[in-house]
């Protein structure tokens, strides 16, 4: 069965004023920069994808926190820069744990060439993949979360008085 739509799915993780990105060498764009993220698998929640994007991309392991924001790629509204596929993307804030230090995997995406520590400040002078460094500037000024409602959840959740 084939969906109009892909879902992927991605970890904002920010230390000491710094955002954690991929690096990629593009073959058209030249030096761009991502979250790690990618897309859901079958039978794969939206947080296992997170978890294991994060592992594939920066070989971290992560506790998936807040949705953060969502991000929408409709091709024919964006004359298909990115492609035909139309993309929602989840981004969620996430946390380093098991002591994970990031860095480029032993069989890294395609041309993926590096994992590195970003100052916030400087977002603005590198290219991301979708031009979304203001939003996640802002975001680290004025955190707001989405609530994300799983409905696996629903019925363990006990009822205010």
């Amino acid at each position: 069965m084939q969906f109009h739509i892909r879902v992927r799915a991605g970890a904002i993780i920010i230390e000491d004023n710094k955002i954690l990105l991929t690096e990629y060498n593009d073959p058209v764009r030249g030096i761009v920069y991502d979250l790690p993220a990618g897309g859901t698998e079958p039978n794969e929640s939206i947080m296992e994808a997170v978890i294991r994007e994060a592992k594939e991309e920066a070989c971290i392991d992560v506790e998936v926190g807040p949705l953060a924001f969502v991000y929408e790629y409709t091709p024919h509204l964006n004359f298909e820069k990115f492609g035909n596929t139309h993309t929602l993307v989840m981004m969620f804030e996430c946390k380093l744990i098991n002591h994970s230090i990031p860095r480029l995997p032993e069989k890294p995406d395609p041309n993926q060439i590096g994992v590195k520590w970003l100052p916030i400040s400087e977002l603005h002078t590198v290219e991301l993949y979708a031009n979304i460094g203001i939003y996640l500037q802002d975001y680290t000024l004025n955190k707001r979360n989405i609530d994300l409602i799983e409905e696996h959840k629903l019925n363990q959740i006990i009822p205010m008085k």
